[in-house]
């Protein structure tokens, strides 16, 4: 396990320096003069070039990098020049709000995509395997965008159910002390009641959409993974000692098949902080993927930069969780287990 541990965490510094080499190549890469951007139109040649200046655009890659990872190490992220505050304050401002679209967001994937594998798979009609393979194939190749602006024009405008691109409160609603910066979280703890059902009424229509590309590939590979199941020796054997098929279903193959879900799952929830990045923009949520989205126009390199890599890290830290949780949960995935 130990051995196991390590060779993880090798990996995944490995992972995470190469993204932040990658990255920053990236971006220095993308057409344009950030300097010129900020300083805009009007700006003289000399304001340009002293803003470059200052912004060390004008060293070389390698010193730019090692400047670069030499701010990383202390802990500053940069300066975001198009808000004028630094990166490290926008992340701790903005990264609640997606985390906490991000986690209902999976929460609602995984418990649809098991719901709804689960019953095309025990159904003996082929109706509703049909409709899941249908919902599936429908969610995953519809743009996450077109859908938010489509369930927003109907859910918001036309029906009144959901409240409009307003953030995460309605206005005038008190906010809840700031705990852990997601509002679901902290109303409940402050025991704003009306404050949490507020909170959670304009956080699940974005979370839904969010959810949809998760689910359409977690409902499939679920579905997979039973039909599999239900193929395995043990299962016709449990079956001929007089069980029913449901707690069969229930006790053995169902649990059998959610160890498959582990490692996708933590995947597409670090995904996620790239997936809401037009979905947030279009619900008007103040979280990272809007910032992003302002970053990319008004090429704040700074900016984008950090997101970038705090994406790699999330990617990287979720993904040795989930291998090291499903190692613990099931030995044959260890290192030399034969």
């Amino acid at each position: 396990m130990t051995s196991t541990l390590l060779k993880r965490l090798g990996v995944a510094l490995a992972t995470i320096f190469g993204a932040s080499i990658f990255t920053f190549v990236l971006l220095r890469k993308v057409p344009g003069d950030p300097a010129r951007a900020i300083a805009g139109d009007t700006a003289t040649e000399e304001t340009i070039a002293a803003l470059r200046k200052s912004m060390g655009l004008d060293d070389n890659l390698f010193v730019q990098y090692g400047n670069y990872m030499g701010s990383l190490l202390r802990g500053d992220f940069g300066f975001s020049y198009s808000t004028g505050n630094s990166v490290g304050t926008l992340l701790g401002q903005r990264l609640p709000a997606t985390l906490e679209l991000g986690l209902l967001s999976v929460i609602i994937a995984i418990v649809a995509a098991v719901l709804a594998a689960s019953f095309a798979v025990y159904s003996r009609r082929r109706w509703p395997d049909q409709a899941v393979r249908f919902a599936s194939s429908l969610a995953m190749g519809s743009p996450p965008f077109w859908i938010a602006l489509l369930a927003l024009m109907v859910f918001s405008i036309q029906l009144g159910i959901f409240p409009g691109p307003e953030g995460r409160l309605s206005p005038g609603m008190l906010k809840p002390p700031n705990i852990t910066g997601m509002f679901t979280v902290d109303s409940l703890l402050a025991g704003q009641w009306a404050t949490f059902a507020n909170a959670a009424w304009h956080l699940l229509l974005p979370a839904t959409i969010v959810a949809l590309g998760p689910f359409a590939f977690l409902s499939r590979l679920y579905r997979n993974q039973l039909r599999g199941t239900l193929r395995e020796t043990f299962v016709a054997v449990s079956q001929s000692h007089g069980l029913r098929r449901l707690p069969v279903f229930r006790r053995h193959v169902a649990p059998h098949g959610l160890l498959s879900l582990l490692p996708a799952a933590s995947l597409l929830f670090a995904d996620l902080l790239a997936g809401s990045l037009l979905v947030e923009k279009v619900f008007g949520w103040p979280g990272v993927g809007s910032m992003t989205a302002d970053a990319i126009i008004q090429k704040d390199f700074a900016v984008v930069q950090a997101v970038l890599l705090l994406a790699a890290v999330l990617y990287v830290v979720v993904s040795l969780l989930a291998d090291l949780l499903l190692t613990a949960a099931d030995p044959r995935t260890r290192v030399g287990a034969r």
